[in-house]
């Protein structure tokens, strides 16, 4: 009776703990969402309270559409992680499929490379990183921040799926290859189907650094044409004066796509992170 007593309250604990940290999480953005449909002076009298009928204000969401170039650091943030995933996931499968599965000279070294790229954030070689995108004259251009991105991507990404091969039966793949199956059609037939759990995960865990980020963007690519929306948000604060209502309302719409994709993986997200936990 008394381990059923300790092992209730260590869960209730638990629950408690994951529920405080949940509403710390989810307040910053529920403040934002709730005070971008209200007028200018009901976010200041009241920024906690809900829009009710003489609150409720659209013109931060008009300004925002407005806006020349809005849907313009739309389309460029959403090119730049779609192109930057795409190639985060392909190459890092195709990475951890080659350190995991086949052994060579230099393998273990080569594993310890990508796991220091984790532990050393990329922002430390910003001068060296902008002398090189100037030479190749890539500043000012996307393509500077899907290559900035994807390195920054890859070594989380190689880590992540190489474990989860490592946990698919030798046997599974070997009785692929006495079919005569060829290893390109292994991976991708066999291996790739098998970690769509990691692969979301990567996925979710990759993007959201990617949409969120300012600093590569305003370092990389700060022209009007090749702007990001987090980078574009900052028109609508001035030195002087800041238009609340077009920045609340610009930020409301640059969550959108992470919740999308959170929802959107979301199963496939709770299987990779648990995946192990229980033998």
């Amino acid at each position: 009776m008394q381990q059923k007593v300790t092992r209730y309250a260590g869960a209730t604990f638990t629950q408690v703990i994951l529920a405080g940290y949940t509403v710390l999480a989810l307040f910053p953005i529920v403040l934002i969402v709730i005070n971008a449909f209200k007028s200018r002076a009901a976010i200041f009298d009241s920024p906690l309270a809900l829009p009710n009928s003489e609150s409720w204000s659209l013109i931060g969401f008009e300004k925002a559409m407005k806006n020349a170039h809005f849907f313009s650091f739309f389309g460029n943030s959403a090119i730049v992680t779609v192109t930057s995933l795409a190639l985060i996931l392909f190459f890092g499968a195709m990475a951890a499929w080659a350190l995991s599965e086949y052994k060579f000279r230099g393998s273990r070294w080569l594993m310890a490379f990508f796991a220091f790229g984790i532990m050393v954030p990329i922002r430390l070689g910003t001068v060296s990183i902008l002398k090189i995108m100037v030479s190749l004259d890539l500043v000012n251009t996307l393509t500077a921040l899907v290559l900035v991105y994807v390195a920054q991507g890859l070594p989380l990404a190689i880590m992540i799926l190489s474990e989860f091969m490592q946990q698919i039966p030798k046997e599974l793949k070997e009785a692929a290859r006495c079919d005569g199956v060829g290893e390109f059609k292994i991976f991708f037939q066999v291996i790739l189907p098998l970690i769509r759990p990691a692969v979301a995960t990567v996925a979710v865990f990759t993007m959201v650094p990617i949409w969120n980020d300012l600093w590569f963007p305003l370092i990389l690519a700060p022209g009007e044409e090749t702007q990001t929306i987090t980078l574009g948000v900052q028109q609508f604060i001035g030195q002087y004066a800041t238009d609340w209502n077009a920045v609340l309302a610009s930020l409301s719409l640059a969550v959108l796509p992470v919740l999308v994709l959170y929802m959107f993986f979301s199963r496939q997200l709770i299987r990779g992170i648990t995946a192990g936990a229980v033998k």
